[in-house]
């Protein structure tokens, strides 16, 4: 008798392959992420991540740098082209680099980040927010409060076409209550938003052949 194979075979090599590479870049970065703090902090920026893409025998580096928390606006164009010059020399000087090509990119998140963190909430109190809940309708609102466990805002309520906007009482949301969170942008606003805070642009370096003969953009 035929024996069926059960859905408890061995994954594909092709499968297990592609863990590895994942596992590899994400131990990648974590490593450049401790590697090029002290650079970004050294700007007065917090370090939000570091993001790594292969393309065959090249790589793409994004780091993304923001303010603090305590601190509203965000991160000019002349800032982030010192700290990618900075971050570029602290690559070319990495003993640990296997010396493969990459290409450096240095932005900040932009206003299309998802608010995921208690610290990307505290960034833009002031600003109108949009909320899914778990549960219940989405919300959007002016972002009043943030603390440890949740968030306060004002709730847009919705009218019609023309009407004056109108607003409801303050409301609180747990973090545990909220799926995904995003600013909206407000065009009556805009001399309190950079265009870089609303795109997340940044600053590309060329790609460097090997890390120690980089030219600097």
């Amino acid at each position: 008798m035929a024996v069926r194979p059960g859905n408890d075979s061995p994954p594909a090599a092709s499968t297990l392959q592609q863990q590895a590479h994942d596992a590899d870049v994400e131990a990648e970065s974590v490593r450049l992420t401790a590697l090029l703090l002290p650079t970004v902090e050294g700007h007065g920026l917090f370090l939000e991540a570091v993001e790594i893409k292969s393309a065959g025998s090249e790589r793409t580096v994004n780091v993304v740098v923001d303010l603090p928390e305590d601190q509203t606006g965000s991160v000019n164009l002349d800032l982030i082209s010192d700290v990618a010059h900075d971050v570029s020399l602290a690559m070319d000087a990495d003993p640990h680099d296997h010396g493969r090509p990459y290409s450096l990119e240095v932005s900040s998140p932009g206003v299309s980040r998802p608010l995921s963190q208690p610290r990307h909430w505290r960034r833009n109190k002031g600003r109108m927010v949009m909320v899914r809940r778990l549960k219940g309708d989405d919300v959007t609102g002016r972002l009043l409060e943030v603390n440890d466990d949740g968030i306060r805002l004002t709730p847009q309520i919705p009218v019609k076409k023309g009407m004056k906007p109108k607003t409801g009482d303050p409301l609180t949301l747990l973090f545990t209550e909220i799926r995904k969170g995003t600013v909206q942008v407000e065009f009556t606003h805009l001399d309190d938003t950079h265009l870089d805070d609303i795109g997340g642009e940044g600053i590309q370096e060329d790609t460097r052949p090997t890390k120690n003969t980089a030219s600097e953009a």
